[in-house]
């Protein structure tokens, strides 16, 4: 460019000498104009160059960005398929704890209906319309509970004829479940006992829980399924401040219940199983 604009003023100097000055002039005109599109290409020229490193710099952008949501779009893929097999393994796990529950609930069932059945047995052997003589559930167990005055005289351990009656229909239901066991628990009240050989309550309601054992025993029901048990007066359902309450303390209950490893056994293992999946 430099070059061009020294040729042109030496051609001008040139033509000067041989040229008149109206063309000269003419000359001078088209130089310039000459050079006025010279420096509007030129400015064009660096407009044009502005816009391509622009370009290039947006391009580079757009590239950088479109490798960037690959690598997003792979990692959402990753995390998508990864959530899709957390939420699999998680319904899966509530199926297998539903099914522990139902298993659960059907355990607990099966012994209640046993137990309702048991009662209902009981009920229809002994009778229920004797004040002297309760037949209910409570936690889960059967108990039966006979007044004092019905199975023995006052002080004595000696189990009385009518009381042979009572516990006979006891061991007829007994009988019929030999894979449930059968407490013997005696009460006494807290008025203090000594007729040797017994010494005090503790003796005397033990003897008593023995005695009834041994009537079912007699009655038929098998020596495993028999415990004897006796509570002395600790464990009172009244105040022993009046004849009448001490007179409700001194009972006999007799306890029926499942032997612990035919019911409870699939229970425990389950309950370990959900408190397991539960950490």
């Amino acid at each position: 460019m430099k070059k061009l604009i020294l040729l042109s003023i030496s051609a001008m100097f040139l033509l000067g000498s041989c040229v008149s000055k109206k063309e000269y002039a003419a000359l001078e005109a088209k130089q310039k104009e000459t050079q006025d599109l010279l420096n509007t290409a030129t400015i064009k020229l660096n407009s044009c160059l502005s816009k391509a490193q622009g370009l290039e710099d947006r391009l580079a952008d757009f590239k950088k960005t479109n490798e960037n949501l690959i690598i997003s779009n792979e990692a959402l893929t990753m995390l998508t398929t990864k959530g899709a097999s957390n939420v699999e393994k998680s319904l899966e796990s509530l199926k297998e704890k539903d099914l522990r529950i139902s298993r659960l609930q059907d355990a607990v069932s099966k012994k209640d209906s046993v137990m309702l059945a048991l009662v209902t047995s009981l009920k229809k052997e002994v009778g229920i319309n004797d004040p002297d003589i309760q037949v209910n559930v409570e936690k889960g167990v059967v108990f039966i509970s006979i007044a004092d005055k019905v199975l023995f005289q006052s002080g004595s351990y000696n189990v009385s004829t009518r009381a042979k009656e009572i516990l006979g229909k006891v061991a007829t239901v007994v009988k019929a479940k030999p894979t449930f066991e059968c407490m013997v628990e005696a009460h006494t009240d807290p008025v203090p006992y000594n007729r040797p050989p017994l010494i005090d309550n503790w003796d005397l309601s033990v003897k008593r829980a023995t005695s009834v054992v041994r009537v079912l025993e007699d009655l038929g029901v098998a020596p495993k399924q028999l415990i004897a048990a006796g509570r002395s007066e600790f464990q009172p359902l009244v105040d022993n401040d009046t004849a009448e309450n001490r007179a409700k303390n001194r009972r006999t209950r007799i306890i029926v219940l499942p032997k612990i490893d035919e019911f409870y056994e699939m229970i425990d293992k389950e309950m370990k199983n959900l408190a397991a999946d539960g950490r």
